[in-house]
């Protein structure tokens, strides 16, 4: 398996992806929300490794 942190975002690639994102309060009930840097990070690492969700770290 790949290494993880090779697809993690940097902090200049996060402030530019950051602003897009919709807020994190958005007063809706339900599961509480992750954060977003770290499931984005997840997305990369699925789409660049090929590996199943259930593998994911």
């Amino acid at each position: 398996m790949e290494n993880y942190v090779n697809y993690e975002l940097t902090d200049e690639q996060w402030k530019r992806i950051q602003p897009l994102l919709p807020p994190e309060n958005t007063g809706k009930k339900g599961r509480p929300r992750k954060d977003d840097r770290t499931m984005l990070n997840g997305m990369l690492w699925m789409n660049h490794s090929g590996a199943q969700w259930r593998q994911l770290p």
